[in-house]
């Protein structure tokens, strides 16, 4: 057996996985998206691009971009937050890196639910925050930090941050000391290193991080709706109820087609970016 047969035979688990679990779940939504809705539910089989048009009444546009607010907003909190913190570990020493990267990653062996409502144990009136400002005096009364938006980003952030972090962290690793010594010896303070040298360089890591943020918040529907109290409507969850409660498959599957095309562009303008700019990097050295 060749090497190109024995890739193959190595690949075709993948690629079953992928095409019976990925790409055929995705072809049954870009077809049922043209259909029409049953009068009990189900589908009928009249094509058409009824679906699409109704996706861009004002109420369904005011979700999408409610939506994308939320997961902006997500997103740029927890870049501030990942940036020091893979910063710091990549200026620890090399024996304590390890164990600062797997209490990054800790989080993870606990269930995405059970972390979720951990923050509404947290968060509620009653909860350990608003026990523990007014033990200290620093508030009067609970505060209502529970079922809004803060709520929703707070989740969010706690539950995506590892992986900016680790995605910032690999593109630090990747920058070479040598650069920003060689800054430090031209007379550059610690600061405009950083700026001039080190930020521009792991911009890729940061934009990796924050697509990857803002793609998995703008579809999530268990966060919104555990921390959110069914009070904040975003893309996931009125997708979710097309699919389970009205019972309109044709409609949630076109607008899981729309929220699709917007995360495959996300990905595309990140990829193409990053390759823009290793390009400009390598070009001085061609």
């Amino acid at each position: 057996m060749n090497s190109q047969r024995r890739s193959l035979v190595l690949a075709l688990p993948g690629l079953g996985w992928l095409t019976v679990f990925m790409i055929v779940p995705c072809l049954i939504v870009f077809f049922f998206s043209f259909f029409e809705r049953g009068v009990y539910g189900g589908i009928e089989y009249i094509f058409g691009f009824d679906n699409f048009l109704r996706a861009a009444e004002p109420i369904y546009l005011s979700i999408f971009l409610g939506s994308a607010r939320i997961a902006a907003l997500a997103t740029l909190i927890a870049v501030i937050i990942a940036y020091p913190a893979a910063y710091a570990i990549s200026l620890a020493r090399k024996d304590r890196q390890n164990t600062y990267l797997f209490l990054v990653m800790l989080p993870f062996w606990s269930n995405y639910l059970i972390r979720t409502y951990a923050w509404i144990v947290l968060l509620n009136r009653e909860g350990l925050i608003n026990k523990a400002l007014g033990g200290a005096g620093v508030i009067s009364e609970p505060l209502n930090i529970l079922y809004n938006d803060f709520a929703v980003v707070t989740g969010l952030v706690y539950n995506y941050l590892p992986f900016v972090i680790l995605a910032i962290y690999a593109s630090l690793q990747r920058l070479s000391p040598e650069l920003r010594e060689a800054s430090t010896d031209l007379g550059a303070p610690a600061w405009k290193t950083f700026l001039r040298v080190t930020l521009p360089l792991t911009l890729p890591g940061v934009a990796a991080g924050a697509v990857f943020v803002f793609v998995l918040s703008i579809g999530n529907f268990i966060t919104p709706d555990l921390l959110g109290g069914g009070r904040i409507q975003m893309v996931g969850n009125l997708i979710y109820d097309q699919f389970l409660s009205a019972r309109d498959w044709p409609f949630g599957a076109a607008l899981s087609l729309i929220l699709i095309f917007i995360m495959m562009l996300l990905l595309f303008t990140q990829a193409v970016l990053v390759n823009r700019a290793q390009q400009a990097r390598a070009a001085p050295h061609g």
